[in-house]
C-alpha cells in the first residue's frame, strides 16, 4: 500500500535544489537521500556503511526506486551531500518529520539541550557546540534543532522550537531553564499542554508551589480539586514508592 502523500519522504524532498553539475546526475537525487535515510535510521554510521547497506536492501529498494545505475558507491553518497544546501535540506526534513508526527497523537515531545562532545576547538579558542533539540520520546524521534552558542543561550533558543513544532494534542516537557510564561503561552496557543519544572534558580515561584501543596495535603486537599496517582518498584532489594498529586485550581499563578 502506498504511504500517504502528507508522509511520504519522496514528496517532501522533491524539490530540494540538485547542485550537481548535470552530467554528473547518474543517480536519482531523491534515491540517494532516501537510502541514506532508511541507513541512518537502522545505524549505519558513514558513507560505507550506507552503501553497504544500500547493497543489502537493493533488491528492496528497487520496489520504489528508480535506481537507473545501480546502488551508488560510499564516493558519492559523500559528495552528494557535501553539495547539498543544507539550509533547504534541514526545511525539507523536518517538514517530513512534522508530518509523520502528525500522526502520533498524544505524543510527548521532550525539549532539551546537549553539548556534543568533541566539538570544541582549544587552538582556536572554539567552543564546544550546544543545541537544543525536541524529541518525540516514544518514538525515538529528533522532530527539530537549534544550535546556540552557549547552554546560557538555551533560554532564547527554546522559544523557537514549539513556534515550528506541531503541538495540538501534544505534550511538551522542558527543563527548567525553560519555565517561562512567554513558552508556555507558545505551546498552549497551538494547542499542546506542558510540562514545565521550577527550580531553585525561580525561588519565589518555587517556593510558592511547594507551600500551596504543603498546605494542601495538611488539609487533605479539602474542598480542591485535584487528582492523585502511586507507582511502586521494587528493584536492588528495595521497594521504592512514590505519590504524585495534581491540580487545575492554579488560578493564583497568574
Amino acid at each position: 500500500m502506498a504511504r500517504p502523500a502528507s508522509t511520504s519522504i519522496a514528496a517532501h524532498f522533491r524539490k530540494l535544489p540538485d547542485l550537481r553539475v548535470r552530467r554528473t546526475r547518474r543517480h536519482a537525487l531523491v534515491d540517494i537521500l532516501l537510502i541514506t535515510l532508511c541507513a541512518a535510521i537502522c545505524g549505519a554510521a558513514d558513507w560505507v556503511a550506507i552503501a553497504r547497506f544500500g547493497r543489502a536492501k537493493r533488491k528492496w529498494f528497487r520496489g520504489f526506486l528508480t535506481l537507473r545505475h545501480g546502488i551508488p558507491s560510499h564516493d558519492i553518497f559523500g559528495r552528494v551531500f557535501a553539495a547539498l544546501d543544507p539550509d533547504a535540506f534541514r526545511t525539507a526534513f523536518l517538514a517530513w518529520v512534522q508530518t509523520v508526527a502528525e500522526e502520533l497523537p498524544g505524543e510527548v515531545i521532550a525539549v532539551d539541550g546537549k553539548t556534543l562532545r568533541r566539538t570544541f576547538d582549544t587552538a582556536s579558542a572554539k567552543a564546544a557546540i550546544h543545541r537544543v533539540s525536541a524529541w518525540a520520546a516514544a518514538q525515538g524521534l529528533c522532530l527539530g534543532q537549534i544550535k546556540t552558542e552557549a547552554k546560557s543561550n538555551e533560554i532564547t533558543a527554546i522559544p523557537k522550537l514549539p513556534e515550528v513544532l506541531a503541538l495540538a494534542g501534544r505534550v511538551v516537557t522542558i527543563e527548567a531553564m525553560g519555565c517561562q510564561t512567554a513558552i508556555a503561552r507558545t505551546i498552549h496557543a497551538k494547542g499542546g499542554d506542558y510540562v514545565l519544572s521550577p527550580k531553585g534558580h525561580q525561588t519565589r515561584l518555587h517556593d510558592d508551589i511547594r507551600t500551596f501543596f504543603v498546605d494542601a495535603r495538611a488539609y487533605a486537599f479539602r474542598d480542591l480539586p485535584h487528582t492523585t496517582t502511586e507507582t511502586v518498584d521494587g528493584d536492588h532489594g528495595r521497594i521504592e514508592a512514590r505519590r504524585a498529586w495534581a491540580t487545575d485550581d492554579l488560578a493564583w499563578l497568574a
